[in-house]
Protein backbone atom coordinates (compact mmCIF):
# COMPACT_ATOMS: atom_id res chain seq x y z
CA UNK A 1 0.00 0.00 0.00
CA UNK A 2 1.16 3.73 -1.09
CA UNK A 3 0.21 5.77 1.99
CA UNK A 4 -1.10 8.97 0.68
CA UNK A 5 0.54 10.84 3.88
CA UNK A 6 4.08 9.65 2.97
CA UNK A 7 4.00 8.23 -0.76
CA UNK A 8 5.98 5.03 0.41
CA UNK A 9 4.48 1.44 -0.27
CA UNK A 10 3.30 -1.33 2.34
CA UNK A 11 2.60 -4.82 1.35
CA UNK A 12 -0.46 -6.29 1.98
CA UNK A 13 -0.20 -8.94 5.17
CA UNK A 14 -2.14 -11.74 6.67
CA UNK A 15 -5.54 -12.37 4.88
CA UNK A 16 -6.05 -9.66 3.13
CA UNK A 17 -7.12 -5.91 3.05
CA UNK A 18 -10.35 -4.62 1.29
CA UNK A 19 -11.04 -1.12 0.40
CA UNK A 20 -14.38 1.14 0.81
CA UNK A 21 -14.79 4.30 -1.16
CA UNK A 22 -17.56 6.18 0.82
CA UNK A 23 -18.43 6.49 4.49
CA UNK A 24 -21.89 6.58 3.89
CA UNK A 25 -24.63 4.05 4.59
CA UNK A 26 -23.50 1.30 1.91
CA UNK A 27 -19.86 2.33 2.51
CA UNK A 28 -20.13 1.58 6.36
CA UNK A 29 -22.16 -1.63 6.19
CA UNK A 30 -20.17 -2.97 3.26
CA UNK A 31 -16.90 -2.20 5.68
CA UNK A 32 -18.94 -4.02 8.27
CA UNK A 33 -19.35 -7.01 6.07
CA UNK A 34 -15.96 -7.32 4.86
CA UNK A 35 -14.58 -6.73 8.82
CA UNK A 36 -15.53 -10.56 9.20
CA UNK A 37 -13.02 -12.13 5.91
CA UNK A 38 -9.78 -9.58 5.89
CA UNK A 39 -7.63 -8.70 8.50
CA UNK A 40 -7.80 -4.69 7.13
CA UNK A 41 -10.54 -2.84 5.53
CA UNK A 42 -10.00 0.67 4.58
CA UNK A 43 -12.82 3.29 4.80
CA UNK A 44 -11.82 6.24 2.35
CA UNK A 45 -14.06 9.79 2.21
CA UNK A 46 -13.91 13.11 1.07
CA UNK A 47 -15.58 14.49 3.87
CA UNK A 48 -14.22 14.69 7.43
CA UNK A 49 -17.18 12.98 9.79
CA UNK A 50 -18.63 15.42 11.97
CA UNK A 51 -18.79 14.87 15.42
CA UNK A 52 -22.56 13.81 16.45
CA UNK A 53 -25.41 14.08 14.12
CA UNK A 54 -24.49 16.54 11.90
CA UNK A 55 -24.47 17.53 8.30
CA UNK A 56 -21.29 17.02 5.64
CA UNK A 57 -20.83 18.26 2.52
CA UNK A 58 -20.64 15.19 0.50
CA UNK A 59 -24.32 14.19 1.67
CA UNK A 60 -26.62 17.28 0.58
CA UNK A 61 -29.65 15.38 0.35
CA UNK A 62 -29.31 14.58 4.43
CA UNK A 63 -31.51 17.54 4.57
CA UNK A 64 -34.66 16.66 3.53
CA UNK A 65 -36.98 13.83 4.50
CA UNK A 66 -35.39 10.23 5.14
CA UNK A 67 -37.16 7.01 5.93
CA UNK A 68 -35.67 3.40 6.47
CA UNK A 69 -37.91 0.75 5.44
CA UNK A 70 -38.51 -2.29 7.38
CA UNK A 71 -36.58 -4.11 4.76
CA UNK A 72 -33.65 -1.90 4.68
CA UNK A 73 -33.86 -1.80 8.90
CA UNK A 74 -34.18 -5.73 9.24
CA UNK A 75 -31.09 -6.23 6.95
CA UNK A 76 -29.65 -3.63 8.59
CA UNK A 77 -30.34 -5.39 12.27
CA UNK A 78 -28.57 -8.78 10.68
CA UNK A 79 -25.35 -6.87 9.88
CA UNK A 80 -25.26 -4.84 13.21
CA UNK A 81 -27.45 -6.56 15.69
CA UNK A 82 -29.35 -3.88 18.00
CA UNK A 83 -28.65 -0.81 15.72
CA UNK A 84 -32.44 -0.17 15.50
CA UNK A 85 -32.73 0.31 19.62
CA UNK A 86 -29.89 2.46 19.55
CA UNK A 87 -31.70 4.54 16.70
CA UNK A 88 -34.51 4.58 18.92
CA UNK A 89 -32.78 5.55 22.15
CA UNK A 90 -30.91 8.21 20.12
CA UNK A 91 -34.79 9.85 19.75
CA UNK A 92 -35.48 7.98 16.35
CA UNK A 93 -39.12 6.67 15.86
CA UNK A 94 -39.89 3.32 14.90
CA UNK A 95 -43.15 4.17 12.85
CA UNK A 96 -45.44 1.11 12.66
CA UNK A 97 -47.02 0.90 9.33
CA UNK A 98 -49.99 1.57 8.81
CA UNK A 99 -51.20 2.14 12.59
CA UNK A 100 -48.63 5.25 12.66
CA UNK A 101 -49.29 6.92 9.28
CA UNK A 102 -52.11 8.93 8.35
CA UNK A 103 -51.77 9.00 3.78
CA UNK A 104 -53.66 10.71 1.36
CA UNK A 105 -52.63 8.01 -1.70
CA UNK A 106 -54.04 8.38 -5.02
CA UNK A 107 -57.42 6.83 -4.22
CA UNK A 108 -58.22 8.19 -1.07
CA UNK A 109 -57.21 8.00 2.72
CA UNK A 110 -55.45 4.88 3.92
CA UNK A 111 -56.94 3.16 7.25
CA UNK A 112 -54.71 3.12 10.09
CA UNK A 113 -54.68 -0.32 10.72
CA UNK A 114 -52.61 -2.55 13.19
CA UNK A 115 -49.08 -3.12 12.44
CA UNK A 116 -47.92 -4.47 9.40
CA UNK A 117 -44.70 -3.10 8.68
CA UNK A 118 -42.56 -0.67 10.55
CA UNK A 119 -40.08 2.19 9.52
CA UNK A 120 -37.51 4.07 11.53
CA UNK A 121 -37.79 8.23 11.38
CA UNK A 122 -35.34 10.08 12.15
CA UNK A 123 -32.65 12.39 10.15
CA UNK A 124 -29.93 10.95 7.74
CA UNK A 125 -27.15 12.46 9.73
CA UNK A 126 -29.09 10.18 12.99
CA UNK A 127 -29.14 6.79 10.89
CA UNK A 128 -25.42 7.48 9.64
CA UNK A 129 -24.38 8.13 12.83
CA UNK A 130 -25.13 5.02 14.91
CA UNK A 131 -24.12 3.27 12.22
CA UNK A 132 -20.72 4.70 11.25
CA UNK A 133 -19.67 4.74 15.39
CA UNK A 134 -20.55 0.89 15.72
CA UNK A 135 -18.54 0.33 12.61
CA UNK A 136 -15.84 2.12 13.25
CA UNK A 137 -15.64 0.37 16.91
CA UNK A 138 -14.83 -2.99 15.27
CA UNK A 139 -10.79 -4.07 14.85
CA UNK A 140 -9.61 -3.69 11.78
CA UNK A 141 -11.32 -0.92 10.16
CA UNK A 142 -9.93 2.45 9.62
CA UNK A 143 -11.80 5.79 8.52
CA UNK A 144 -9.40 7.79 6.07
CA UNK A 145 -11.38 10.94 5.95
CA UNK A 146 -10.16 13.50 4.09
CA UNK A 147 -9.13 11.61 1.19
CA UNK A 148 -10.88 10.83 -2.34
CA UNK A 149 -10.11 7.99 -5.24
CA UNK A 150 -8.99 9.55 -8.40
CA UNK A 151 -8.12 6.19 -10.08
CA UNK A 152 -8.44 2.14 -9.51
CA UNK A 153 -5.35 0.43 -10.51
CA UNK A 154 -4.97 -2.82 -11.66
CA UNK A 155 -6.79 -3.71 -15.06
CA UNK A 156 -9.84 -4.92 -17.13
CA UNK A 157 -9.23 -8.71 -15.76
CA UNK A 158 -8.68 -7.57 -11.72
CA UNK A 159 -8.86 -3.81 -10.07
CA UNK A 160 -5.47 -4.65 -7.33
CA UNK A 161 -6.37 -1.41 -5.78
CA UNK A 162 -7.22 2.47 -6.20
CA UNK A 163 -5.16 5.87 -6.46
CA UNK A 164 -6.58 7.96 -3.55
CA UNK A 165 -5.12 11.73 -2.53
CA UNK A 166 -5.40 14.42 0.22
CA UNK A 167 -8.64 16.99 -0.48
CA UNK A 168 -6.44 19.81 1.52
CA UNK A 169 -2.69 18.78 0.17
CA UNK A 170 -0.80 17.95 -3.09
CA UNK A 171 -0.45 14.23 -1.53
CA UNK A 172 -0.97 10.95 -3.14
CA UNK A 173 -0.41 7.21 -2.68
CA UNK A 174 -2.05 3.97 -3.75
CA UNK A 175 -3.63 1.29 -1.65
CA UNK A 176 -3.37 -2.22 -2.49
CA UNK A 177 -6.65 -4.03 -1.74
CA UNK A 178 -8.00 -7.45 -2.62
CA UNK A 179 -11.35 -5.91 -3.01
CA UNK A 180 -12.46 -2.15 -4.21
CA UNK A 181 -16.33 -1.53 -3.26
CA UNK A 182 -17.67 1.68 -4.92
CA UNK A 183 -20.13 2.62 -2.63
CA UNK A 184 -19.39 6.86 -3.09
CA UNK A 185 -23.22 7.50 -3.36
CA UNK A 186 -24.57 9.86 -6.58
CA UNK A 187 -20.94 11.26 -7.64
CA UNK A 188 -19.67 8.14 -7.92
CA UNK A 189 -17.42 8.13 -11.15
CA UNK A 190 -17.48 4.16 -11.20
CA UNK A 191 -18.13 3.86 -15.16
CA UNK A 192 -15.63 6.45 -15.72
CA UNK A 193 -12.82 4.33 -13.55
CA UNK A 194 -13.86 0.97 -15.67
CA UNK A 195 -13.54 2.68 -18.58
CA UNK A 196 -9.95 3.85 -17.83
CA UNK A 197 -8.81 0.17 -16.84
CA UNK A 198 -10.22 -0.84 -20.93
CA UNK A 199 -13.64 -1.96 -20.07
CA UNK A 200 -16.83 -1.04 -22.21
CA UNK A 201 -19.20 1.65 -21.23
CA UNK A 202 -21.72 0.88 -18.67
CA UNK A 203 -25.11 1.68 -20.13
CA UNK A 204 -27.28 3.78 -17.80
CA UNK A 205 -31.26 4.45 -17.71
CA UNK A 206 -32.62 7.48 -16.46
CA UNK A 207 -36.09 8.34 -15.52
CA UNK A 208 -36.69 12.08 -14.18
CA UNK A 209 -39.95 13.61 -13.61
CA UNK A 210 -38.58 17.02 -12.31
CA UNK A 211 -39.29 16.90 -8.64
CA UNK A 212 -37.87 19.26 -6.80
CA UNK A 213 -37.69 18.95 -2.54
CA UNK A 214 -37.93 21.88 -0.25
CA UNK A 215 -37.44 21.15 3.30
CA UNK A 216 -37.91 23.24 6.69
CA UNK A 217 -38.04 21.91 10.34
CA UNK A 218 -40.02 22.98 12.98
CA UNK A 219 -40.73 23.19 16.75
CA UNK A 220 -43.19 19.87 17.57
CA UNK A 221 -45.70 21.08 19.72
CA UNK A 222 -45.31 19.49 23.41
CA UNK A 223 -47.27 16.17 24.09
CA UNK A 224 -46.74 14.83 20.39
CA UNK A 225 -44.11 12.60 20.97
CA UNK A 226 -46.46 9.88 19.49
CA UNK A 227 -47.46 12.17 16.96
CA UNK A 228 -48.19 10.26 13.32
CA UNK A 229 -46.00 10.59 10.21
CA UNK A 230 -48.37 12.73 7.52
CA UNK A 231 -48.41 12.36 3.52
CA UNK A 232 -50.41 13.88 1.22
CA UNK A 233 -48.92 12.33 -2.27
CA UNK A 234 -49.55 13.49 -5.46
CA UNK A 235 -51.90 11.46 -8.02
CA UNK A 236 -49.72 11.01 -11.43
CA UNK A 237 -53.67 9.47 -12.81
CA UNK A 238 -54.05 13.21 -13.25
CA UNK A 239 -52.19 14.81 -15.94
CA UNK A 240 -51.14 18.04 -14.19
CA UNK A 241 -47.73 18.46 -12.22
CA UNK A 242 -47.53 16.13 -9.39
CA UNK A 243 -47.39 18.02 -5.95
CA UNK A 244 -47.13 16.39 -2.62
CA UNK A 245 -45.88 16.47 0.86
CA UNK A 246 -44.74 14.25 4.33
CA UNK A 247 -44.81 15.61 7.85
CA UNK A 248 -41.79 13.79 9.42
CA UNK A 249 -41.06 13.38 13.52
CA UNK A 250 -37.56 13.70 14.18
CA UNK A 251 -35.46 13.48 17.17
CA UNK A 252 -35.24 16.03 19.85
CA UNK A 253 -38.68 17.30 19.54
CA UNK A 254 -38.97 18.25 15.83
CA UNK A 255 -40.89 18.15 12.62
CA UNK A 256 -39.48 17.88 9.42
CA UNK A 257 -42.06 18.83 6.07
CA UNK A 258 -40.77 18.24 3.24
CA UNK A 259 -42.54 19.87 0.28
CA UNK A 260 -42.15 17.99 -3.40
CA UNK A 261 -43.13 18.94 -6.86
CA UNK A 262 -42.82 17.94 -10.02
CA UNK A 263 -41.75 19.48 -13.59
CA UNK A 264 -43.96 22.53 -13.76
CA UNK A 265 -45.41 22.47 -10.00
CA UNK A 266 -42.16 22.84 -8.29
CA UNK A 267 -42.03 24.13 -4.63
CA UNK A 268 -39.89 27.62 -3.89
CA UNK A 269 -36.96 27.88 -1.66
CA UNK A 270 -38.50 30.68 0.04
CA UNK A 271 -39.70 30.72 3.57
CA UNK A 272 -43.46 32.67 2.65
CA UNK A 273 -44.23 30.59 -0.21
CA UNK A 274 -43.52 27.28 2.07
CA UNK A 275 -47.09 26.69 3.63
CA UNK A 276 -49.19 28.20 0.66
CA UNK A 277 -47.54 25.65 -1.05
CA UNK A 278 -48.27 23.05 1.60
CA UNK A 279 -51.87 24.88 1.35
CA UNK A 280 -52.38 24.13 -2.89
CA UNK A 281 -51.95 20.18 -2.09
CA UNK A 282 -55.06 17.77 -2.57
CA UNK A 283 -55.71 18.62 0.64
CA UNK A 284 -54.58 21.05 3.49
CA UNK A 285 -54.00 19.00 6.31
CA UNK A 286 -49.46 19.14 6.63
CA UNK A 287 -50.24 23.20 6.21
CA UNK A 288 -52.81 22.97 9.03
CA UNK A 289 -50.60 20.93 11.00
CA UNK A 290 -47.46 23.86 11.27
CA UNK A 291 -49.65 26.50 10.99
CA UNK A 292 -48.71 27.56 14.77
CA UNK A 293 -45.48 25.90 14.51
CA UNK A 294 -42.07 27.93 15.54
CA UNK A 295 -39.82 27.36 12.18
CA UNK A 296 -36.49 26.34 12.98
CA UNK A 297 -34.60 26.32 9.72
CA UNK A 298 -35.03 27.88 6.13
CA UNK A 299 -36.08 26.18 3.44
CA UNK A 300 -33.84 23.77 2.13
CA UNK A 301 -34.34 22.97 -1.78
CA UNK A 302 -32.79 20.46 -4.23
CA UNK A 303 -33.22 19.03 -7.22
CA UNK A 304 -31.08 16.07 -7.51
CA UNK A 305 -33.63 13.97 -7.38
CA UNK A 306 -33.56 11.89 -10.52
CA UNK A 307 -33.87 7.81 -11.25
CA UNK A 308 -30.43 6.62 -12.21
CA UNK A 309 -29.53 2.94 -12.78
CA UNK A 310 -26.31 1.77 -13.93
CA UNK A 311 -26.21 -2.01 -15.41
CA UNK A 312 -22.76 -2.84 -14.45
CA UNK A 313 -23.90 -6.47 -14.42
CA UNK A 314 -24.57 -6.46 -18.11
CA UNK A 315 -21.06 -5.76 -19.04
CA UNK A 316 -19.51 -8.62 -20.99
CA UNK A 317 -16.69 -8.63 -18.64
CA UNK A 318 -16.59 -7.88 -14.84
CA UNK A 319 -12.66 -7.21 -13.05
CA UNK A 320 -12.47 -9.55 -10.11
CA UNK A 321 -11.79 -7.45 -7.24
CA UNK A 322 -14.03 -4.71 -7.64
CA UNK A 323 -18.22 -4.20 -6.60
CA UNK A 324 -20.28 -1.37 -6.80
CA UNK A 325 -22.82 -0.60 -4.61
CA UNK A 326 -25.76 2.10 -3.01
CA UNK A 327 -26.50 4.76 -4.76
CA UNK A 328 -23.06 4.55 -7.11
CA UNK A 329 -25.58 1.40 -8.86
CA UNK A 330 -29.00 2.60 -8.60
CA UNK A 331 -30.50 6.26 -7.43
CA UNK A 332 -34.10 6.40 -6.41
CA UNK A 333 -36.31 9.73 -6.37
CA UNK A 334 -36.04 10.34 -2.64
CA UNK A 335 -39.79 10.49 -2.64
CA UNK A 336 -40.41 6.84 -1.88
CA UNK A 337 -37.85 6.26 0.68
CA UNK A 338 -35.56 3.32 -1.09
CA UNK A 339 -32.35 4.64 -1.39
CA UNK A 340 -31.38 3.83 2.03
CA UNK A 341 -32.86 0.16 2.08
CA UNK A 342 -31.59 -0.61 -1.05
CA UNK A 343 -28.00 0.26 0.42
CA UNK A 344 -28.28 -1.97 3.68
CA UNK A 345 -30.24 -4.71 1.31
CA UNK A 346 -27.14 -4.17 -1.12
CA UNK A 347 -24.76 -4.93 1.63
CA UNK A 348 -26.70 -7.72 3.07
CA UNK A 349 -26.02 -9.10 -0.76
CA UNK A 350 -22.68 -8.84 -0.53
CA UNK A 351 -22.39 -10.99 2.93
CA UNK A 352 -24.45 -13.82 1.39
CA UNK A 353 -22.51 -13.99 -1.72
CA UNK A 354 -19.13 -13.59 -0.11
CA UNK A 355 -20.22 -16.49 2.43
CA UNK A 356 -16.84 -18.67 3.64
CA UNK A 357 -15.07 -17.31 0.60
CA UNK A 358 -11.59 -15.21 0.15
CA UNK A 359 -12.36 -11.72 -1.18
CA UNK A 360 -10.28 -12.36 -4.20
CA UNK A 361 -11.91 -15.59 -5.05
CA UNK A 362 -12.49 -15.75 -8.84
CA UNK A 363 -15.89 -14.70 -9.89
CA UNK A 364 -16.69 -13.27 -6.65
CA UNK A 365 -17.50 -9.54 -7.67
CA UNK A 366 -19.46 -10.18 -10.71
CA UNK A 367 -21.81 -12.20 -8.46
CA UNK A 368 -21.91 -9.60 -5.88
CA UNK A 369 -22.45 -7.03 -9.03
CA UNK A 370 -25.61 -9.24 -9.89
CA UNK A 371 -26.99 -10.23 -6.64
CA UNK A 372 -26.89 -6.28 -5.66
CA UNK A 373 -28.42 -5.42 -9.14
CA UNK A 374 -31.59 -7.70 -8.44
CA UNK A 375 -31.82 -5.81 -5.04
CA UNK A 376 -31.30 -2.56 -7.03
CA UNK A 377 -34.09 -3.32 -9.61
CA UNK A 378 -37.08 -4.25 -7.59
CA UNK A 379 -36.80 -0.75 -6.16
CA UNK A 380 -36.57 1.03 -9.65
CA UNK A 381 -39.25 -1.02 -10.78
CA UNK A 382 -41.51 0.91 -8.23
CA UNK A 383 -40.05 4.15 -8.64
CA UNK A 384 -39.81 4.66 -12.13
CA UNK A 385 -43.46 3.16 -12.71
CA UNK A 386 -45.17 5.83 -11.11
CA UNK A 387 -42.53 8.95 -12.28
CA UNK A 388 -42.63 8.06 -15.93
CA UNK A 389 -46.41 8.93 -16.13
CA UNK A 390 -45.88 12.38 -14.51
CA UNK A 391 -46.69 15.38 -17.03
CA UNK A 392 -42.65 16.51 -18.33
CA UNK A 393 -41.18 13.26 -17.26
CA UNK A 394 -37.92 12.23 -18.87
CA UNK A 395 -37.21 8.55 -19.62
CA UNK A 396 -37.96 5.42 -21.55
CA UNK A 397 -41.81 5.07 -21.92
CA UNK A 398 -42.91 1.34 -20.15
CA UNK A 399 -43.56 -1.39 -22.95
CA UNK A 400 -47.40 -1.81 -22.88
CA UNK A 401 -47.05 -4.82 -20.15
CA UNK A 402 -46.13 -2.85 -17.86
CA UNK A 403 -48.59 0.09 -18.96
CA UNK A 404 -51.11 -3.15 -18.01
CA UNK A 405 -49.57 -4.14 -15.27
CA UNK A 406 -49.97 0.01 -14.23
CA UNK A 407 -54.06 -0.56 -14.44
CA UNK A 408 -53.88 -3.55 -12.13
CA UNK A 409 -51.50 -1.23 -9.73
CA UNK A 410 -53.92 1.26 -9.98
CA UNK A 411 -57.18 -0.77 -8.90
CA UNK A 412 -54.93 -2.66 -6.38
CA UNK A 413 -54.22 0.77 -4.58
CA UNK A 414 -57.98 1.88 -4.70
CA UNK A 415 -58.77 -1.97 -2.93
CA UNK A 416 -55.86 -1.45 -0.49
CA UNK A 417 -58.10 1.49 1.26
CA UNK A 418 -60.62 -1.06 2.22
CA UNK A 419 -59.29 -4.59 2.26
CA UNK A 420 -56.79 -5.25 4.66
CA UNK A 421 -55.43 -8.21 2.52
CA UNK A 422 -54.68 -6.57 -0.34
CA UNK A 423 -53.13 -3.94 2.28
CA UNK A 424 -51.21 -6.15 4.04
CA UNK A 425 -49.37 -7.00 0.85
CA UNK A 426 -49.13 -3.97 -0.50
CA UNK A 427 -47.31 -2.39 2.60
CA UNK A 428 -44.64 -5.39 2.41
CA UNK A 429 -43.78 -4.49 -0.87
CA UNK A 430 -43.84 -0.56 -0.67
CA UNK A 431 -41.66 -0.76 2.35
CA UNK A 432 -39.15 -3.53 0.24
CA UNK A 433 -40.04 -6.33 2.29
CA UNK A 434 -41.34 -8.81 -0.32
CA UNK A 435 -40.72 -8.60 -3.69
CA UNK A 436 -43.57 -7.13 -6.60
CA UNK A 437 -44.68 -10.69 -7.18
CA UNK A 438 -46.39 -10.96 -3.58
CA UNK A 439 -48.87 -8.36 -5.41
CA UNK A 440 -50.17 -11.13 -7.93
CA UNK A 441 -50.72 -13.98 -5.48
CA UNK A 442 -54.34 -15.69 -5.52
CA UNK A 443 -55.67 -14.09 -2.56
CA UNK A 444 -54.15 -10.19 -3.53
CA UNK A 445 -55.75 -10.67 -7.27
CA UNK A 446 -58.93 -12.00 -5.71
CA UNK A 447 -59.23 -9.03 -3.33
CA UNK A 448 -58.34 -6.64 -6.47
CA UNK A 449 -61.35 -8.37 -8.55
CA UNK A 450 -63.51 -7.60 -5.43
CA UNK A 451 -62.50 -4.14 -4.80
CA UNK A 452 -61.94 -2.46 -1.74
CA UNK A 453 -65.34 -3.52 -0.59
CA UNK A 454 -66.32 -0.19 1.09
CA UNK A 455 -65.59 3.06 0.64
CA UNK A 456 -61.59 5.16 1.57
CA UNK A 457 -62.61 7.60 4.59
CA UNK A 458 -63.75 11.13 3.33
CA UNK A 459 -61.30 12.85 5.49
CA UNK A 460 -57.99 12.84 6.99
CA UNK A 461 -57.75 9.96 9.36
CA UNK A 462 -56.19 11.97 11.80
CA UNK A 463 -57.42 11.44 15.59
CA UNK A 464 -59.07 14.54 17.13
CA UNK A 465 -56.62 14.14 20.10
CA UNK A 466 -53.49 14.51 17.44
CA UNK A 467 -55.37 17.45 16.00
CA UNK A 468 -55.73 19.21 18.85
CA UNK A 469 -51.78 19.40 19.78
CA UNK A 470 -51.57 21.62 16.35
CA UNK A 471 -54.74 24.05 17.42
CA UNK A 472 -56.82 24.88 14.12
CA UNK A 473 -58.26 21.76 12.38
CA UNK A 474 -58.02 20.42 8.70
CA UNK A 475 -59.64 22.79 6.24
Amino acid sequence: MSDPHSGTTARRTGTGRAVVLGGGMAGMLAASVLADRVDEVVVVDRDRMPAGARSRKGLPQARHAHLLMAGGARAVEALLPGTTDRWVAAGARRIAVPTDLVVLGPHGWFPRRPEMQFMVACTRDLLDLVVREQVLARPGITLREGTEAVALTGGAGRVTGVRVRDTGADRAGTIEADLVVDACGRGSRAARRLAELGLPDVREETVDAGLVYATRIFRAPAGSENFPLVTVQSDARVPVPGRGATLVPIENGRWLVTASGTRGGEPSREAEDFEPFLRSLRHPLVADLIAGAEPLTEVHLTRSTVNRRRYFERLPVWPEGFVVLGDALAQFNPVYGQGMSVAAQSAAALRDVLGEREPDAPGLARSVQRSAARVAGRAWDLATGEDINYPGAVGARPPVAARLLRGYFMRLMRTSTGNPTVLRHLMDVMTLSAPMTDLVRPEVVLGVLRGPGRAAQAGPTITPAELALCGPGPS
